[in-house]
């Protein structure tokens, strides 16, 4: 979720570092029956190690490491040197291992631009794919987003929006990044509905390395938003052994932290018609329960502005209204790009303000996975709401 001040100038640590990076390669099997694929996936894992006071934290760090690389293993499979011809189906990773991997150090807070993302990016594409998603994007499962890196006296460059590829072809090849959000639709089930489109997103970016605290520099994220990205996978997974009705489109977003720049770049290069979706809902920070509604539930931003809200609570389901409107969570986080375009469009989350918000210590054993299986189960009734039921609808003076 993006933060009411700048969150893109925190300095990198101080003193000496040597890297060391490990490829675990992804590679496609030809198989002898057609359509049949072997797939891996490419996990980078970059350890950093740094000149820091306290190596018994770091030795605790290493130690929350195990799982994570345990389960790597056990995805790749401690396989022979010759791999066998025989094809198996690729593992479907479950809500713990996702986020395991997501907030992981190595991937060092997934900051827009940098390798955790893309490393984030092809996890998600990954896992779309396994879900029986189709590919809409320019590249695969990517829609490619130009933005420009500008350097700054000290500290790390400031990434900005382009409004163009031509604008990113002007730029010295220094200054080019090149972000993606993943991009999967589920087809419609109706064919008179299919041509009406639930967008459901998530951003899959954190803040990056910034100040240390207690000597740990790595804001890795975990709530903030590897939980909507665990739950945007685990609903296309859902979704996808009986379609609803109208066409559901799941979108990572990048760069919401530095200014929801995947999603701007999306409101303007869709990869559906905008003026056909008649419904976004936007998963951010479902990861912890909020006290203020207790646990297995979920609030929605802005419920008082559209019939969604209303219609979420009329079925039964464990949607609240926002406990905290003065803190402006509607305008703060993707959806808030689709309502400006006249999009019903809101944000489902569990953030009940806790401390650890863009710091250090949003990790992934402060997740409660009991409630985030459960706020997913309430998402994924929601979204097959939207899908199946009338579209909702403005309320008077509800559109920003």
């Amino acid at each position: 979720m993006a933060g009411t001040a700048c969150r893109q100038c925190l300095p990198r640590t101080s003193g000496a570092r040597r890297e060391q990076v490990i490829f675990l390669t992804r590679g496609s099997g030809s198989w002898k029956s057609a359509g049949q694929r072997e797939s891996f996936l490419q996990v980078h894992l970059v350890i950093r190690r740094y000149r820091i006071a306290s190596p018994w934290r770091r030795t605790l760090k290493s130690l929350r490491s195990i799982p994570f690389f345990l389960g790597v293993l056990l995805f790749l499979g401690c396989a022979p040197e010759e791999r066998t011809p025989t094809p198996e189906p690729a593992p479907t990773a479950d809500a713990r291992w996702l986020m395991s991997v997501l907030a992981a150090d190595s991937l060092e807070g997934r900051r827009a631009g940098s390798e955790g993302s893309r490393i984030a990016a092809r996890l998600i594409a990954e896992q779309f794919e396994l879900a029986g998603l189709k590919a809409v994007g320019d590249s695969g499962f990517f829609q490619r987003v130009p933005l420009r890196a500008v350097n700054r006296a000290a500290g790390r460059a400031r990434i900005r929006a382009l409004s163009s590829w031509a604008e990113f072809d002007s730029l010295p090849p220094a200054e080019r990044v090149v972000e993606t959000n993943v991009i999967g639709v589920l087809p419609g089930s109706d064919p008179e509905l299919r041509g009406e489109y639930v967008l459901v997103t998530a951003h899959f970016d954190h803040v990056g390395i910034g100040r240390p605290v207690e000597t740990d520099s790595i804001y890795n994220g975990a709530d903030d938003d590897a939980s909507g990205v665990v739950g945007l996978i685990e609903i296309a997974r859902a979704l996808a052994s009986v379609p609803p009705r109208r066409t559901v489109v799941f979108a990572a977003m990048a760069g919401e932290e530095l200014g929801l720049l995947g999603t701007r770049w999306y409101v303007d290069h869709p990869a559906v018609p905008l003026a056909a979706t008649v419904a976004s809902l936007n998963l951010e920070m479902i990861g912890r329960p909020d006290t203020a509604i207790g646990p297995g539930r979920a609030w929605l931003t802005g419920y008082e502005r559209t019939s969604m809200g209303p219609e979420f609570t009329a079925a039964g389901l464990a949607v609240d209204p926002d406990p905290r409107p003065g803190q402006s969570f509607y305008e703060r986080s993707d959806n808030i790009a689709f309502a400006r375009i006249g999009i019903p469009a809101h944000t489902l989350s569990s953030f009940g303000l806790h401390s650890d918000y863009h710091s250090p210590d949003d990790e992934v054993e402060r997740i409660d996975f009991d409630h985030l299986e459960s706020v997913i189960a309430v998402a994924a009734e929601a979204v097959r709401l939207l899908a199946d039921g009338p579209a909702p609808e403005w309320n008077p003076n509800g559109q920003p």
